[in-house]
């Protein structure tokens, strides 16, 4: 199973609470971004383009366990940036685990095998280690060389030390679903609790603007790479997540479902559109104007949109909300394979994947990022 039923009871739980107390927006998973700073410059990213003195700041343990305790939500993502090179992050973490948090630490893993003695294993920390594909395509993605085989080692010496470990992959436009579906076997064979996968968003400051997928490109891309399965493929996803990847379903945006809380405050609307702060989160949910957003809105900045951050608490809350949603999401649980003669054939049409062009840094300059 790829999530432990402790925590599947716990988030189960807590959203059937919101269902009964008639609450229409309410927080999934918070996204804290502790710092914005990083040791790659991926192409395809935007939170690493603020000017030094905003790449300087940090959010206190304090200031995280505020923002924690006023959203209230059952599982805490911790992206950036790189976590790791938080100089508090073993302290943030464990203010976390005492307050029963399911915790995702989201890291590039360059620094983890170094940073594991800082941490302790628990039910309630995940080491998502961020890799995009094979170890070709992975270091193309993140600019960086060597950068796969760091991280490969880094997980199997977490793992060995008993901690829960998944893997986060953003795909973009040229991705190829054979080597994709390649890249699953690995993980799998490397005993990771499961997987999880999102197309990338068009961020206005990220280098490379040539390989964002439309709506279109990712559900057929999608449609390829999870048809199919193997029966060994473990996600860390909402199942009907995976099948509104695949074009199967149908959601609209709920941006509140995993609000971003950072250096600047509560960012609206998301995690990856940055249209002002908010102070609280009680004013990030009554001042934003929430209709100006989503594929339904028409705002162009959300046209090609389908990350996890936007649509899994939508695919979650759609489990919730009838009878039909939660004998799908059973039925997804069980019924892994999704057979489709159609997807094999685009798997043997699929040309050879355009990477972004970028240059990529040799290993020995890894070692200067972690200054």
């Amino acid at each position: 199973m790829a999530v432990p039923v402790s925590q599947m009871w716990t988030v189960s739980s807590y959203v059937l609470r919101q269902k009964l107390a008639g609450r229409k927006q309410y927080p999934l998973v918070l996204m804290l971004e502790p710092l914005f700073r990083c040791n790659l410059a991926c192409a395809g990213c935007g939170k690493i383009q603020y000017p030094a003195h905003i790449l300087k700041k940090d959010l206190s343990p304090e200031e995280c366990f505020r923002a924690v305790d006023e959203c209230g939500a059952p599982m805490v993502s911790i992206p950036g940036g790189e976590p790791l090179m938080h100089l508090q992050i073993d302290r943030i973490v464990d203010g976390l685990v005492a307050r029963k948090k399911y915790i995702y630490l989201c890291t590039n893993a360059l620094l983890l095998k170094e940073k594991l003695h800082l941490f302790k294993p628990s039910k309630y920390l995940t080491f998502s280690v961020h890799l995009d594909g094979q170890r070709e395509e992975h270091d193309l993605a993140v600019c960086r060389e060597g950068g796969y085989d760091i991280a490969v080692d880094a997980i199997k010496e977490a793992l060995a030390r008993g901690f829960r470990v998944t893997t986060n992959t953003t795909l973009f436009d040229g991705a190829d679903p054979k080597s994709v579906r390649a890249f699953f076997d690995e993980m799998m064979d490397l005993g990771l609790e499961g997987m999880m996968l999102s197309p990338g968003y068009s961020y206005d400051k990220a280098p490379d603007q040539k390989h964002f997928l439309g709506r279109a490109r990712t559900r057929r891309m999608f449609r390829a790479i999870l048809s199919n399965r193997k029966k060994n493929w473990r996600f860390n996803l909402s199942p009907l997540f995976l099948e509104f990847l695949m074009g199967k379903r149908t959601y609209p945006c709920t941006p509140w479902g995993m609000p971003t809380y950072n250096v600047f405050g509560w960012q609206k609307p998301c995690y990856l559109l940055q249209d002002g702060y908010a102070e609280t989160f009680a004013e990030l949910l009554q001042t934003t104007n929430w209709a100006n957003y989503g594929t339904e809105s028409g705002n162009p900045a959300c046209a090609n949109c389908m990350v996890h951050s936007g649509y899994e608490a939508s695919a979650v809350n759609a489990t919730f909300s009838s009878l039909n949603g939660f004998l799908a999401t059973v039925k997804a649980t069980l019924f892994t394979g999704y057979r489709d003669e159609e997807a094999l054939r685009m798997l043997d049409e699929h040309i050879a994947p355009v990477h972004p062009l970028v240059q990529i840094a040799p290993t020995d300059e890894l070692e200067r990022t972690r200054a």
